[in-house]
């Protein structure tokens, strides 16, 4: 497919452009008032700004773009308004490139024991030390707008993609439309700040496209969009058909954000079906668990056949941790020392970011069919490709 070169949307606070498409993958260029990323683009979550166990120097030197905070958790400590008074997050965390901060939506599904949602917010009892936070969409929108990141979200009503309750999901689906229109009116920043829209519905296709529907009609309030509500324990076959529909439905001319997707195998299927960014909690909580990101799939460390392995984690990578230590050195730590766990994260994030790279670059060669099928094979060498996996990419047109 030609590089649609027209496809460009610019807003005041984001200008996003098509750089190329080959099929329905894409390679863009997303421009904030003091920064540029490119995507596809994987976002690491840093719960309170700053990833486990990395410096900011270090999240440079990987490759890193932009690096998402929670609202939430942000908000109780320490505080929207002490972020503020330091000039914001990335001033707070030495952080000179891009940042976006969810809605605290997703505590909805993390923390349901301790939310009770209605149609004014969602109240939350704090795990920290047990005191009530009424967070509703002008209270998120206040919130986000003092902690400055670039990109902020629209609170939404999320409910867990494996709830059995149908009634639940269309409640959710209506009342995230009402929000938006709450979420728009009290964002004080337009300027400054791209606002994305949230798609949800569940794996109800009907839903889905009932919410894309509505939100076209908001879309000159809204930079760019995200679809919510997955990667979280639902059938990979209903994930793929979501993102496939909700991709091809969105605007071509903005980014599309699949939230929680951080496995390497689903940010390539995702870019195959026309998304732009990830976001997931995965290579650095996997870190802290003695595995490994490579391109066969994952590497645990703390398994008794690395104990005389000299070997890198992974000869084909770049980072400094391949490039310094050994499967036995690492193997010998990750029990023992916080340290190896932080060596593990570096990896792994070099890892997703130089899979991204990777993609951009095939997409831009128009090589990117190509691309998919090389990964797929050295995913599954014995060419034992989950039906799911081979459905969703022949959306894609991609055989595998």
């Amino acid at each position: 497919m030609s590089t649609p070169t027209n496809a460009l949307c610019a807003s005041k606070s984001l200008e996003f452009e098509i750089i190329a498409a080959d099929g329905r993958a894409r390679a863009t260029r997303l421009a904030f008032n003091s920064c540029k990323c490119f995507s596809p683009m994987f976002m690491p979550v840093g719960t309170q700004g700053s990833i486990k166990g990395l410096t900011s120097k270090q999240m440079e030197e990987v490759g890193c773009q932009m690096i998402l905070g929670n609202t939430y958790h942000l908000e109780n400590r320490p505080g929207s308004s002490l972020l503020q008074h330091l000039g914001g997050l990335s001033t707070f965390v030495d952080w000179n490139r891009s940042s976006l901060t969810d809605s605290g939506g997703f505590q909805m599904v993390s923390l349901l024991d301790l939310a009770d949602i209605s149609e004014k917010g969602v109240s939350f009892q704090s795990p920290i030390d047990g005191k009530q936070m009424l967070l509703t969409p002008e209270r998120s929108m206040r919130i986000q707008n003092r902690i400055g990141a670039n990109v902020i979200m629209a609170l939404d009503d999320v409910v867990s993609s494996v709830c059995l309750e149908a009634k639940r999901f269309e409640e959710a689906t209506h009342r995230t439309l009402r929000w938006i229109d709450r979420c728009i009116a009290a964002h004080q920043r337009p300027s400054e700040q791209a606002l994305f829209g949230i798609i949800q519905g569940g794996v109800d296709l009907r839903l889905r496209s009932t919410c894309i529907e509505e939100m076209n009609t908001r879309d000159a309030h809204l930079p760019g969009y995200a679809i919510g509500g997955l990667a979280g324990g639902e059938e990979k076959d209903a994930f793929c058909r979501v993102v496939a529909q909700c991709a091809s439905k969105l605007p071509v001319n903005k980014p599309r954000y699949v939230m929680g997707v951080g496995y390497p195998l689903d940010l390539v299927v995702c870019s195959a079906l026309g998304a732009d960014l990830y976001d997931c909690v995965y290579p650095s909580r996997t870190a802290r668990f003695g595995t490994a990101l490579v391109p066969e799939g994952t590497l645990r460390l703390k398994t008794a056949a690395m104990a005389a392995d000299y070997r890198p984690i992974d000869d084909t990578c770049d980072c400094l941790v391949c490039q310094k230590y050994s499967r036995a050195h690492l193997h010998a730590k990750i029990t023992k020392e916080p340290h190896a766990a932080s060596l593990l994260t570096y990896h792994n994030i070099r890892y997703q970011m130089r899979l991204c790279d990777e993609m951009r670059q095939a997409i831009i060669s128009q090589q990117f069919q190509e691309f998919v099928q090389s990964f797929v094979r050295k995913q599954f060498p014995n060419n034992m490709v989950p039906e799911w996996l081979r459905e969703g990419l022949s959306s894609a047109e991609i055989a595998v």
